[in-house]
């Protein structure tokens, strides 16, 4: 009972940790509380140190908590700013939907063969290209991915998505000029400041303890495992192996749906409170994970199709935006957006000296939240299915 005990305050405390540090210290930061969690838990879990039947308590954890993050994660997101994005931004953020899932099919018919649960990567890799890891986690749920094979993918993912964000802090507006239009500012509407505040502060986690927001925030995480609870119970009406789709799918729609409330959406910090028990997730995780059967995955072929899918994506993307006349600005914000979220929209407009485009960014990789975990597990049936 001891041993139960000290394990689940370890393993809810030390993600609460990492993102203090990431806040406190800037070179941890640079790194993300997602990568130092995934490191620290293969350590923990490869040198023995966990009792035998840590497998008990991990597994759960990893079960549970991106049930309980994803809806945190949706109730603050503004899912009615979708139908304010017009014109080439919406063109272009389905030109990026398109692009992506035209690898991923060619990808899964090139290399499919050789990459371990090909079907359920491809689910994985329309998620993180769709909204980050928030729904690569919750696909790697939803269709019950072996830690391994999901260790994997995203540690690829990270390495390729580090490369490719060099080339947006660097010369990817120049590059991209020689193939598109420049961008035509328009004048940044005053009420648009608050979202890119909103935006720019999605990674402050000061004070969720606070009276202001710890009792708001308890009933946001109340009301994000009756929502659990219900797609549990939900689920029960569907066979075994479909189960954790349902789960998946249900928390996503309830999300949204509460999103739309303003007495939940107003609640403050609950995007972060989403995001630390994606942290619980991905060092639960890791802490399981086999290093030995992770060097036996044909690798190579895993690495071939996460690079497809990320590059051939871009040049997909760009070979369309030039034909539908999209501007470079327009293209690289969303792809910014459903590659790596929201957050990083406002630092790679500043890049681009252009903040014009940092509303309709924010906007699309909203919308790749709601829609990636529906689109992931769509993809990876179908693919499962011919």
């Amino acid at each position: 009972m001891l041993t139960t005990l000290v394990l689940v305050l370890v393993f809810l405390g030390v993600p609460a940790l990492l993102l203090y540090l990431c806040h406190r210290f800037p070179i941890l930061d640079k790194l993300g509380a997602v990568v130092l969690a995934y490191v620290l838990g293969l350590i923990i879990g490869n040198t023995g140190i966990l009792p035998g039947d840590s497998m008990k308590i991990l597994d759960p954890l990893s079960q549970f908590s991106i049930p309980i993050a994803f809806p945190l994660l949706l109730f603050s997101l503004e899912i009615r700013n979708f139908f304010t994005v017009a014109g080439k931004t919406l063109v272009s953020m389905f030109i990026a939907l398109f692009s992506i899932v035209a690898m991923v099919v060619l990808g899964y018919y090139l290399f499919g063969n050789h990459v371990p649960e090909n079907w359920k990567v491809s689910g994985m890799l329309i998620g993180v290209y769709t909204g980050g890891t928030p729904n690569l986690a919750s696909i790697c749920t939803a269709l019950q991915v072996t830690n391994e094979t999901y260790l994997l993918t995203h540690t690829y993912d990270i390495v390729l998505g580090a490369l490719y964000f060099i080339f947006l802090l660097t010369i990817a507006q120049r590059v991209l000029h020689v193939f598109l239009p420049p961008h035509i500012n328009r004048r940044l509407k005053p009420h648009f400041g608050q979202m890119v505040k909103d935006a720019e502060g999605i990674d402050q986690y000061g004070g969720m303890f606070s009276k202001e927001y710890f009792l708001p925030l308890l009933g946001a995480f109340g009301l994000a495992l009756l929502i659990f609870a219900m797609g549990g119970g939900l689920s029960l009406l569907v066979p075994e192996s479909a189960q954790m789709v349902v789960v998946i799918l249900f928390i996503t729609t309830g999300g949204i749906i509460f999103s739309l409330v303003p007495g939940i959406h107003n609640i403050q910090k609950t995007f972060q409170l989403g995001m630390y028990f994606v942290v619980v997730f991905c060092f639960a995780v890791s802490a399981m994970a086999d290093l030995s059967e992770m060097i036996n995955i044909e690798f190579l072929y895993l690495f071939l199709y996460v690079a497809l899918a990320y590059f051939g994506t871009l040049i997909l993307h760009v070979g369309l935006s030039a034909i539908f006349r999209i501007d470079a600005d327009t293209t690289l914000i969303t792809s910014t957006a459903l590659l790596y979220s929201p957050p990083f929209v406002p630092v790679v407009a500043n890049t681009l000296k252009n903040k014009d485009v940092i509303v309709p960014g924010i906007t699309v990789g909203v919308v790749g939240y709601a829609i990636g975990n529906y689109l992931g597990v769509a993809i990876g049936y179908f693919l499962q299915g011919i």
